[in-house]
């Protein structure tokens, strides 16, 4: 396969879980010093992995947790942010300009800081009150910081099974994702380059809800959009009969996320209306992969991690199509703006 190191792809997953009893401890310290409210800021595709953590919460918790944009709360601020808030977010450099300045508000107020950040002795490290240092993975952690607020606040039963199933089998299952998934995307990728040499002003729609919608989001923006130059539109589920579905055509390019938490039947709404207006849509389920060793109850949970196994399959064909690596950005930190 392309570009696909299965060691690799392994041991990070495998790393991430295992970083399980240091998220537990400080999120045990941080509950039994009490909060008002729990934020989960960021800025792009962090901010996207903040609204996944925050709608699976939703749903499930009576905790009171929120999603905050950083370049928004510099501006607009926040007035429910307190000195007993607890602020959470993720940064791969540890530089994020919008990320500094937030932050350095937060601790101002006297709010408690928990980051996740790649790489150390950066500056969001030492203005953090709890840090922890892991490579990618960002939604994994995120998701193990909200597992273990519900368990301490009652509401999660199934806690220890769901962690002994994840810790034994998620790994493996979503390498098997990217394995299954990856002739889909070869042929995906090279009919879309060839859609995209013909019509090379349309625009590309996306559509996700639930713990997809955010995926959804960052795909478009931060994959197609910054890394491969192609115009996109990103939307959710529900809001898809409200507008957006008056612009779909025969050969409208329409791609469909489709997920197994309490959101599907939004997801399968659209899924039903697309084949009777159009011939150029792509539906990709979760449900269409096994996760082997993992039980039904928690697959929508991880459904964003399955998609995004099969994307980025995607994105290694693409690559190659478009003969434009990935890592190369016109403007993005690339002068002052």
């Amino acid at each position: 396969m392309l570009k696909f190191d299965k060691e690799k792809k392994l041991s990070s997953v495998k790393g991430a879980l295992a970083l399980r009893p240091e998220i537990e401890k400080i999120v045990d310290e941080i509950q039994n010093e009490g909060f008002d409210a729990v934020y989960f800021m960021g800025i792009g595709g962090t901010w996207a992995s903040s609204m996944q953590v925050e709608v699976y919460m939703r749903g499930k918790s009576s905790l009171p947790v929120f999603v905050e944009n950083a370049a928004e709360y510099l501006t607009t601020g926040n007035k429910r942010i307190t000195s007993k808030s607890v602020v959470i977010f993720s940064s791969v450099t540890g530089t994020t300009q919008e990320m500094v300045e937030a932050i350095k508000v937060v601790k101002e107020l006297g709010a408690r800081v928990l980051a996740f950040i790649d790489i150390k002795g950066t500056a969001l490290e030492e203005m953090s009150d709890y840090c922890v240092i892991y490579p990618e993975n960002e939604q994994l952690k995120f998701y193990m910081v909200a597992n273990r607020l519900m368990f301490n606040n009652g509401e999660f039963s199934d806690y220890d099974q769901y962690n002994q199933e994840m810790e034994a089998h998620l790994a493996e299952a979503l390498v098997d994702v990217e394995i299954k998934a990856d002739d889909f995307a070869k042929e995906f990728a090279a009919a879309k380059y060839e859609f995209i040499k013909k019509n090379p002003d349309m625009p590309h729609y996306f559509v996700g809800a639930g713990n997809q919608l955010g995926s959804t989001y960052s795909y478009a923006m931060c994959y197609w959009e910054e890394q491969m130059w192609i115009r996109t539109k990103s939307i959710s589920a529900p809001e898809f009969f409200h507008g957006m579905l008056e612009v779909i055509e025969a050969e409208t390019p329409v791609i469909l996320f489709v997920g197994e938490d309490e959101q599907r039947v939004t997801a399968e709404r659209v899924a039903n209306f697309l084949p009777k207006v159009c011939r150029n849509y792509v539906i990709i389920d979760s449900k269409d992969y096994e996760l082997k060793g993992i039980s039904g109850k928690f697959r929508g949970s991880i459904s964003h991690l399955v998609t995004h196994g099969v994307t980025n399959r995607i994105d290694v064909h693409m690559e190659k199509e478009l003969c434009h690596p990935l890592q190369i950005r016109r403007y993005y930190r690339q002068f002052d703006y």
